[in-house]
């Protein structure tokens, strides 16, 4: 039987079509139409004023500190559940994260904890990352980066179409990252951009992600600058992909409701909640499987791959990551349990129930000790 993958790309005729069509204009290069368009319409997905298409969410959270002003021996307070990216983007800068827990409420960022953090710390910026598809509490969240003076910065690399209380992924703080993986929702194959309603700060990051270029006839540089714009013909391929981007939320939230209504009466698993006012993508569905059931998430996932499935842990706190793990933390404990019994399961658009239900069988097999 063909191997079920975790969140493959979901990719058709009418990408290559736009890939053709940026193909025949010429412009192959990091300039041209695509790129101006790709950006538009990331700022109104988002319900921000303007979009950067960048070539990937690391370099989208990188300019994104550099330009809240974060520098060497700063301290910024960070989701430790998260992909590592979002740490080593502030560890490029020289500054330091300050790692907060999650809440279980939406595993994401814990307010309260934060609130501990600014208390006590100098803290340059608050990067909170939308795990898995599901916004953070941004309402209290940016009150407290507020009453601190402490700048916001959304990653929201695993959450684009995703909403809290109506607003979409991407429209908090001063500027917001996303991210085009190819495991991400949607995709560039690689990519990512900055969306912001800051026009200085949007310009800015287009001129820091060209190499810092100043307008002269040659090539004259003041400041350090990056090569971080996305191409021409990839933004074409993010145009298509971003048009299809409620077909795909969808598809991924059936995934969650069947996974669901498969396993939730199985003792001992639970999910990823959706909080209150919350509309997540689910870009990957997350179950948690307690010890009590004689199985561990491991052994699960063990027995999946084993069955032609990829699964994978949820992600290992950036707090218990040996690269990490001389950095302050506030909490821990909340982390470090969804990642000890957190399990992702497949979960892509090109998802089909047919294989939807090779993976709801081996986890029903698994958890009555059919492995």
């Amino acid at each position: 039987m063909d191997r079920i993958y975790l969140s493959p790309p979901d990719v058709g005729a009418h990408d290559l079509s736009a890939l053709s069509r940026a193909f025949d204009s010429g412009w192959i290069a990091p300039l041209g139409e695509e790129v101006d368009a790709f950006e538009q319409e990331l700022a109104a997905a988002t319900g921000r004023g303007h979009g950067v298409a960048l070539s990937s969410g690391t370099a989208a959270l990188h300019l994104s500190l550099l330009m809240a002003g974060v520098g060497a021996g700063d301290k910024v307070a960070v989701s430790s559940l998260t992909f590592a990216a979002t740490a080593n983007a502030i560890s490029y800068l020289g500054a330091e994260p300050v790692f907060i827990d999650s809440e279980m409420d939406s595993w994401n960022m814990d307010p309260r904890l934060l609130a501990e953090a600014l208390a006590v710390e100098d803290i340059a910026a608050c990067v909170p990352v939308d795990i898995y598809g599901q916004m953070a509490d941004y309402p209290r969240i940016e009150e407290l980066c507020r009453d601190h003076d402490v700048p916001l910065i959304e990653d929201a690399a695993e959450a684009l179409g995703a909403t809290l209380h109506g607003f979409p992924a991407g429209s908090a703080g001063v500027m917001a990252a996303l991210s085009f993986n190819g495991n991400k929702i949607i995709t560039t194959s690689g990519g990512g951009a900055i969306v912001t309603d800051d026009i200085d700060l949007a310009e800015r990051a287009r001129w820091l992600a060209s190499q810092a270029r100043e307008p002269a006839p040659h090539y004259e540089h003041t400041t350090v600058g990056y090569n971080y714009r996305l191409s021409n013909l990839l933004a074409a391929l993010g145009r298509s992909q971003l048009a299809d981007l409620a077909r795909r939320v969808d598809v991924r939230r059936s995934h969650n409701t069947a996974y669901r209504e498969a396993l939730e009466a199985t003792k001992g698993v639970t999910f990823m909640p959706e909080a209150d006012g919350s509309r997540a993508t689910f870009w990957l569905t997350c179950v948690l499987i307690d010890p009590s059931t004689g199985v561990t998430s491991e052994e699960a996932r063990m027995h999946l791959e084993a069955m032609g499935i990829e699964a994978r842990p949820v992600w290992k706190p950036m707090h218990l990551q040996p690269v990490f793990s001389r950095y302050k933390t506030y909490g821990g404990d909340v982390s470090a349990s969804l990642f000890e019994t957190g399990l992702c399961l497949p979960s892509g658009s090109t998802l089909g129930p047919d294989d939807r239900d090779r993976v709801i069988n081996g986890l029903l097999s698994v958890l009555s000790g059919g492995r």
